[in-house]
């Protein structure tokens, strides 16, 4: 660290430093309230994705325990295409938004195959979308945290460091020049009496 000048032209540059700080302060601190409010909607959306997923899981067990019967052949019967994301800018945070997605049904025989398959391919079509959009929320949800966690660093920052330094540099300066001020006055008066003795001699 460069050693601190103590002159007037230094304590002007530390307030103004410091009023910069204190004046970035609180825009910091609030992205990061937002980024904390945009992480909780995510983990929310990840609670409800999830809550879906168990619901879906436990329909498809109720409605259809034929799934038991394994002469039916249903593996790769759905697979995914392509998903479509778009993407969000939250507060300087570029993150991945669902759009969409297409997935491929291999062609089944409507006599060969049971009727209950058509509600299969619909639980795994939904299955599928509900999966993604999970992947995505988990995507978001580590982007928002590692923003949290810069933004947090870079608030610390400021409140733990730099303002406390720059209060302290201001506090040393404005000492060192009272200080440097009442010297000279001293010294000022030593010789104004100095050569009112030189006169009188």
């Amino acid at each position: 660290m460069a050693r601190l000048s103590l002159s007037k032209s230094s304590l002007s540059r530390e307030s103004r430093q410091l009023k910069t700080f204190e004046r970035f302060l609180p825009s910091l601190d609030m992205k990061r309230r937002q980024l904390m409010a945009e992480r909780a909607k995510v983990a929310a959306a990840r609670q409800a994705i999830e809550a879906q997923m168990a619901a879906l899981r436990a329909r498809v067990s109720s409605q259809l325990p034929m799934l038991a019967n394994r002469e039916v052949r249903l593996d790769r019967l759905v697979t995914l295409k392509s998903v479509r994301l778009g993407r969000e800018n939250v507060m300087g945070t570029r993150l991945p938004l669902f759009e969409g997605m297409e997935v491929a049904v291999r062609p089944y025989g409507f006599l060969a195959r049971p009727h209950w398959v058509d509600r299969v391919v619909e639980a795994l079509t939904a299955m599928l979308e509900l999966e993604v959009r999970l992947r995505v929320e988990q995507r978001r949800a580590a982007l928002l945290e590692e923003a949290v966690r810069k933004v947090t660093q870079r608030v610390n920052l400021f409140e733990k460091v730099l303002i406390p330094r720059s209060r302290e540099n201001i506090k040393r300066i404005r000492i060192y020049l009272s200080d440097a001020e009442r010297a000279a006055v001293v010294r000022s008066k030593i010789a104004k009496a100095k050569r009112s003795r030189e006169g009188l001699a």
